[in-house]
């Protein structure tokens, strides 16, 4: 039987489903109109962000909320279009948190294209300052004892953002390059990932900047130990769901689940496995089936296509397996050492050859052009200038930059579709724009791990696929309407904050 979630997904496979792809109105809280084609009489349609009816619905609605300031900081402060509005979000953004560089991209990126929301109906604006602010970030401290028996120190992260939809869920981040900023950024961004899914779910991230890869397997244990100690106190079956994410793989989630029961009676609910390593690889598969559905729209499969694969961890591997499942052809893989490149493509044994290389904790791509006579390693000097027709980047975030994209884009590249979080800069999807390149945003590529929470671990492929298809429609008509066409991170944007906005207009000032 599927949960709960998974009926509430099912029950808005009907969003946008009855409307034509040019159509202009939508119901507010995406519930489609069932107009018979044969009846003289049908009733007005209503607006998709008002709740009113008529040509003139937003009238009223707009000059209300016009004349009301949205910041009163040193006088009143008012909008008269939808861009001046983002305008002045992006500024508070900037005035309050200007050393948060990712997030100040993300609140950037994601106002620009909610801009024609707030034109329809202003309220969103002040909806949308409402959740600029997170619910609850809590940052600690995690001590830890190393192998030569030294006392090490880290930062932990936990960011709640928002609740409005159900319980948080999000993943947990390891690495270096870890800290508050970025984790309230990727924070803001799960809420639109999140939200766009149609389960119940709410919007949570974290992490720490401890680095798993240059670790033995008992420090990673120990660390994982100390960590969850702290974490515990705000994440529970019921509370916060963790799941995997950069730096976590499957052997760390055992750790911190491990160490929660150890300190918590309750690890399940609904008879959903708390913190599980189940169905690791259906993220990197949603990659693939996201990519197939774009290219779809083109006329095009991916039988045969030529793929440049970034990173090789279990995501950038679950996309490669799942890439030879539909006949393309992964070429590369690559991490700190560098990138190896098979001229011929990497077969099933190949990519197992390689996944037992990198399940080595601490190892490095290199090892693997001993066991392959036509692997290159870094030949060409940059992976960039191998041609290909798709690229997935799986690996650090800001992977992507303009540079990168102007090679792929030179070497024939049709599109780029994102395996890992924030992997193309906000300068690289201006060019992809500009190049016509197609781009597959984390924020949607990214709803595996949700698709798999929602239907309680009892994915199969068909449903997984049924899904990805329904998510992809609702973001491309969304798009559409919108007059975005095309643009994936602007339909993903819209549908995840409408979803968030109009649960939070009915919870009050909270």
């Amino acid at each position: 039987m599927l949960s709960a979630r998974s009926s509430y997904a099912l029950a808005s496979r009907a969003l946008f489903a009855h409307l034509p792809a040019t159509s202009t109105t939508m119901s507010p809280t995406f519930q489609p109109h069932r107009l018979s084609s044969t009846s003289s009489k049908q009733p007005p349609k209503k607006h998709l962000v008002t709740h009113e009816e008529g040509v003139h619905q937003t009238m009223q609605l707009s000059k209300n909320w016009r004349n009301k300031p949205l910041f009163r900081r040193q006088g009143d402060v008012r909008f008269k279009s939808g861009l001046e509005a983002s305008k002045l979000l992006i500024a508070e953004s900037n005035r309050r948190d200007a050393h948060e560089i990712e997030y100040i991209e993300s609140i950037t990126s994601t106002m620009e294209c909610l801009s024609p929301l707030f034109d329809r109906n202003p309220r969103y604006a002040f909806v949308a300052k409402q959740l600029m602010e997170p619910e609850r970030f809590v940052q600690f401290r995690v001590a830890w004892t190393d192998d030569n028996g030294v006392t090490r120190l880290n930062r932990g992260f936990r960011i709640q953002y928002s609740s409005a939809l159900g319980p948080y869920e999000g993943p947990l981040h390891l690495g270096a390059h870890v800290n508050g900023g970025l984790i309230k950024a990727l924070g803001f961004d799960n809420v639109f990932s999140n939200g766009l899914t149609g389960y119940d779910v709410g919007s949570s991230v974290g992490g720490s900047d401890f680095n798993p890869f240059d670790k033995s397997e008992t420090e990673v244990q120990r660390f994982c130990q100390s960590y969850m100690t702290e974490l515990a106190k705000y994440v529970g079956p019921d509370l916060d769901h963790p799941t995997m994410g950069m730096g976590v793989s499957e052997r760390e989630m055992g750790y911190l689940h491990g160490q929660y029961k150890r300190i918590n009676v309750k690890s399940t609910s609904s008879g959903v496995p708390f913190m599980t390593r189940k169905d690791s690889h259906v993220p990197g598969h949603a990659v693939v089936l996201f990519a197939k559905e774009m290219l779809k729209d083109r006329n095009q499969s991916l039988m045969g296509k030529r793929c440049l694969i970034l990173g090789s961890g279990k995501n950038a591997r679950s996309v490669a397996a799942k890439l030879l499942e539909f006949g393309a052809i992964p070429l590369t893989f690559s991490d700190e050492s560098g990138h190896v490149y098979e001229p011929n493509g990497i077969d099933e044994s190949k990519l197992k050859t390689i996944s037992n290389i990198k399940e080595e904790r601490g190892a490095m791509l290199g090892r693997y052009v001993i066991s392959s006579t036509t692997a290159k390693f870094n030949e060409p000097g940059s992976i960039f200038d191998i041609p290909c027709d798709l690229c997935f980047p799986c690996g650090k975030i800001k992977t992507v930059d303009t540079d990168a994209v102007t090679k792929l884009a030179d070497n024939g590249c049709m599109g780029v579709i994102e395996g890992g979080h924030k992997q193309v800069t906000l300068e690289g999807r201006h060019v992809l724009k500009s190049r016509g390149v197609m781009y597959g945003p984390h924020i949607v590529t990214l709803t595996g791990a949700n698709i798999v929470h929602g239907h309680g671990h009892n994915l199969s492929n068909e449903d997984l696929e049924s899904e990805v298809k329904r998510i992809y429609n609702d973001v491309k008509i969304a798009a559409t309407e919108f007059n975005a066409r095309g643009d994936l991170f602007a339909g993903g944007s819209m549908v995840g904050f409408l979803r968030v906005a109009n649960a939070m207009l009915s919870h009050g000032a909270v």
